[in-house]
């Protein structure tokens, strides 16, 4: 069978990655100061966060519209494999569903799977890489559903901020609490819980600690194996992101280690030196 991949621009897959896996993206759009901006190939993150570190305004997002999404659903393949953002933080995976049931009207043969990935960022990323996985492995459709499903039950997300101000802004940290963060410097080790939440792991005094309290937790936010990949996603913060990359190569055994560049959504939470880690 023939299978295709279409996720929300949160999934930060790079070119190759979305030419590899047959990754189409149904795009988010942004705006700040009444400025709208696509989140796909021609989003341009050093402008984006620009403006919003000069606004004093808080930047609106938008999901894909279920129009978007059943766009995307369309073609010739047999399957087709859906990863959203986590349903508590965006109605992408709402809209996806209502898609599919669209389509289901138009085509009752072709399969359509959504999956609320509970999670961003990297954890998209790492979910659409083990749809591909099994995918290759020649599975068929329902199989694929169910140990993708059980995949992301077990997948860990943990993430450290080097601004906090869109937190703030966004009503998910009180500016009291945000004040004292920024004057303390400290840096806060955050993790998707199992209902795709954000939590407070952890928190130290400066990035580098917060970074090495993040690696540090791995065994006790999630399942190390030699059998899985992890994957980790910078905001404009490559030689960061290579660093931690490292590091996480002479304390574990992963499968591989892959390194991707956020995009626009991503980006708009995370900020400018954001790292995101899925595994």
């Amino acid at each position: 069978m023939r299978y295709k991949i279409v996720a929300d621009s949160s999934t930060d897959v790079n070119q190759e990655m979305q030419e590899r896996m047959n990754i189409q993206l149904a795009p988010l759009t942004l705006e700040i100061d009444g400025v709208r901006f696509i989140d796909d190939e021609t989003f341009n993150v050093p402008e984006y966060l620009d403006l919003t570190e000069k606004s004093p305004n808080v930047p609106k997002s938008a999901c894909p519209s279920p129009d978007d999404y059943l766009k995307a659903y369309h073609g010739d393949e047999d399957g087709v494999f859906v990863i959203t953002l986590s349903s508590e933080l965006s109605g992408s995976y709402s809209t996806a569903i209502l898609a599919k049931e669209l389509l289901e009207e138009e085509d009752s043969t072709k399969k359509v799977h959504v999956f609320d990935s509970k999670s961003a960022c990297a954890g998209q990323v790492a979910i659409a890489l083990k749809v591909q996985e099994y995918i290759e492995a020649d599975l068929d459709f329902e199989d694929i559903v169910e140990k993708v499903e059980a995949y992301i039950t077990q997948m860990a997300t943990v993430f450290v901020l080097e601004k906090i101000e869109h937190l703030q802004k966004n009503g998910r940290m009180t500016k009291m609490k945000a004040t004292i963060v920024n004057v303390l410097n400290i840096k806060l080790v955050l993790i998707a819980n199992d209902n795709g939440e954000i939590q407070l792991y952890s928190q130290a005094r400066g990035t580098k600690k917060a970074i090495d309290k993040m690696i540090q937790s791995f065994n006790d936010v999630g399942t190390v194996s030699k059998d899985k990949f992890i994957v980790i996603a910078h905001v404009e913060a490559e030689e960061r992101a290579i660093m931690i990359k490292e590091k996480i190569a002479a304390l574990y055994d992963f499968k591989e280690i892959f390194i991707v560049k956020t995009k626009g959504l991503s980006s708009n939470y995370a900020n400018k030196g954001g790292i995101v880690i899925a595994f």
